[in-house]
């Protein structure tokens, strides 16, 4: 029975070590060849630093931080608007009726399940109808990263909500507090990790797209970093400088993600303790 017990243990971690090896060992290459400042993958000329080097004396250098200008923008913009809309959409679909409530959240998961190029599609389709509304640049962008990154948020807080005591609510009403105040001082700190967790993934999925923001930019020259890149590949494929880019960005997201995920697991473990 112990051997049987043992072999599972094995064929279970090493499926898993399997597929984190699948996910992760791309990235690793990546961050490793990019100090061996050559596109070869390897080491000819030695361990160095040419490739981060190159981010400030290359050809390329204004065109990174002008698109990284634009993915910032975006990002922030996009996720600002989208952690707004998603909280307060969420504590409305709070209060529906069961079956109100079930409707609303499958329309909320279609963004998700659907095609994003179905969606980058729609979105093109809908502001060339309505051009004389939306015109083209920053606007259309930002509208459609809000659109697919608000169901995001709406998921992440949801879950959080369910966890409030409804008594807490009522109970700041009975103490003179109006709706709107009681939902400020009430449910919003309540739930706050839930928003900040939303606001992380809608900053990052908005970072990381590319087909909507490649359909919906336009002619106005707007570049976010992978648009960029891409544009950039497309002719001159692959270069070192962009493997120091690579590194690095996923170094940002990775620290950003580890950051909220410690800081709420803390005020999880705090509110076990109570």
């Amino acid at each position: 029975m112990k051997r049987k017990n043992l072999i599972s243990r094995i064929c279970a971690d090493g499926y898993l070590g399997l597929v984190l090896a699948l996910l992760y060992l791309p990235i690793l290459l990546i961050i490793i060849f990019s100090f061996s400042g050559n596109s070869y993958f390897s080491f000819k000329d030695g361990f160095n630093f040419d490739s981060y080097a190159s981010l400030f004396d290359s050809e390329q250098s204004a065109g990174l931080l002008n698109a990284l200008k634009w993915t910032a923008i975006l990002a922030v913009s996009a996720s600002v608007i989208s952690t707004i809309l998603g909280a307060f959409s969420t504590i409305g679909i709070y209060a529906l009726g069961r079956r109100w409530k079930k409707i609303t959240l499958t329309i909320n998961q279609l963004p998700m399940i659907n095609s994003e190029i179905v969606m980058a599609v729609s979105l093109m389709v809908f502001f060339a109808a309505f051009s004389f509304i939306f015109p083209q640049g920053l606007t259309r962008l930002i509208i459609s990263h809000v659109a697919f990154c608000t169901p995001y948020v709406v998921l992440s807080i949801l879950p959080r909500l369910q966890r409030m005591d409804p008594n807490m609510y009522e109970a700041a009403l009975d103490l003179g507090a109006n709706p709107f105040t009681a939902m400020l001082k009430v449910v919003f700190p309540y739930i706050m990790p839930g928003i900040v967790s939303g606001f992380a993934m809608a900053f990052t999925l908005s970072l990381d797209d590319f087909i909507i923001t490649q359909f919906n930019k336009g002619d106005t020259g707007i570049e976010t970093l992978s648009t960029y890149i891409y544009e950039d590949a497309r002719v001159k494929s692959l270069e070192p400088f962009w493997f120091a880019v690579f590194s690095i960005f996923f170094v940002v997201m990775f620290t950003l993600l580890l950051i909220v995920n410690i800081k709420r697991n803390n005020t999880t473990a705090k509110e076990a303790k109570r």
